[in-house]
């Protein structure tokens, strides 16, 4: 298990909500910031703060090279080959819609497919429906089992020589399914098709090796690996990045503009219209030093033993049922569960009562709530902070709320 001392670098955890002390289980929403994230920010905006790339002054030099170093973390921390694959956007959202807005437009015709799963966050559905009904494309599904997890003979059955995109998520944000997503890599591209992967709930909790996934595009947002909110990440293969158009235009992605006609920077700039996101890049360059610092490997054992930990006092709750799979190896560090006929917006705030923050609601999975035949669901999601103890306060207020909610109706 990890380090309890590892809470003391958050110090939003440090206080007491309703009246308990703080225990949040809302990090598969967005995580914590450490200490060394808000310092790093705070230092650039009281000694740092200038614009990018274009003024010769020491703060424009000073902010730049803080700017590029953080996409050099980056680069590292996925094992991209080149920084020029490296495109800072305002989160997975905007990575995603990048890549259906470009590449999808100039490469999925009439008649042509998408192919995705039902357990996808709305942001890695919305984008595909809009491109499918705009190229008279058609958008398939991969059916899912009955613990929440995928089959490959499946996933093989549904992607044919027709299908253009195949885009999942490597870990789902409810059921909390840990994807084969280097597995579906190949099967996509043996059919000719290119891998699109969210990695929103993947890359803040293991180690992620574009390379050795073999994945086209991915998208992840610093908010959820212990970095700011309002910045993000397009990785995208050079060999695509370079034939894609950008889809905003303005300052700092142009190399020339004439009355009639304008050209682009070279990769990763014309992707980056406008002032880039500066601080927030400085945070998540910090981010990154402290997630190395603590050990991919270390946070996804934490997570495994926790989630594994929390099913099992979950199930002694009768009336409690759990979504996803049983075997904490696969999946992430994240429980979803209904309580008898209570609605999960009740339940969370019962919660919230004794200072547990949960998440409740369809959490942006709507079409998977339909799989599930639930409205909405709640969901206590971990990371490197959280401990057994969190668990057991969880537990004992569930308890709770099934007592008052028993005495209520």
């Amino acid at each position: 298990m990890m380090n309890k001392d590892i809470k003391s670098y958050f110090p939003i955890l440090n206080q007491e909500v309703n009246g308990n002390p703080l225990v949040y289980l809302d990090s598969a929403a967005t995580s914590q910031k450490p200490i060394q994230v808000i310092e790093a920010m705070k230092n650039y905006y009281e000694f740092d703060n200038s614009n990018v790339h274009r003024g010769v002054h020491t703060l424009g030099n000073r902010a730049t090279d803080k700017y590029e170093g953080a996409r050099e973390k980056v680069r590292k921390f996925i094992n991209a080959k080149s920084t020029e694959e490296i495109i800072f956007t305002r989160g997975t959202t905007t990575a995603l819609n990048t890549v259906a807005a470009s590449y999808g437009r100039a490469n999925v015709s009439e008649g042509d497919e998408i192919v995705i799963t039902h357990m996808e966050h709305h942001s890695n559905i919305i984008p595909w429906q809009q491109l499918a009904k705009e190229q008279k494309a058609t958008l398939k599904y991969i059916d899912l089992e009955a613990d929440g997890t995928l089959d490959l003979e499946k996933v093989r059955a549904t992607i044919t020589p027709n299908t253009k995109i195949v885009s999942v998520t490597m870990v789902s944000n409810v059921l909390g399914t840990i994807n084969p997503v280097k597995e579906i890599a190949k099967i996509a591209h043996a059919n000719g098709a290119i891998m699109v992967v969210d990695g929103a709930q993947g890359v803040p909790h293991a180690v992620v090796d574009v390379q050795d996934l073999d994945c086209d595009f991915l998208g992840f947002s610093g908010h959820k690996m212990c970095g700011p909110t309002g910045i993000g990440v397009l990785y995208g293969k050079k060999e695509h990045l370079e034939k894609m158009e950008p889809i905003e235009f303005g300052g700092e992605m142009i190399d020339f503009v004439g009355l009639y006609d304008s050209t682009w920077k070279e990769l990763p700039w014309k992707f980056e219209g406008g002032t880039p996101i500066i601080a927030g890049a400085v945070g998540l360059g910090a981010a990154i030093d402290f997630l190395n610092e603590v050990g991919l490997e270390n946070i996804a054992k934490h997570e495994h033993a926790l989630a594994g930990y929390a099913m099992d006092e979950l199930e002694t709750i009768n009336g409690l049922k759990i979504f996803g799979p049983r075997d904490p190896m696969k999946r992430c560090g994240l429980v979803t569960f209904n309580l008898d006929d209570v609605h999960p917006h009740d339940v969370a705030t019962v919660l919230d009562m004794g200072g547990i923050a949960v998440r409740a609601g369809h959490h942006c999975a709507q079409p998977l709530m339909k799989c599930l035949q639930q409205v909405a669901t709640a969901r206590a999601s971990f990371y490197m902070y959280n401990t057994e103890e969190d668990i057991d306060r969880l537990v004992q207020g569930l308890r709770s709320a099934k007592e008052y909610f028993s005495d209520v109706f």
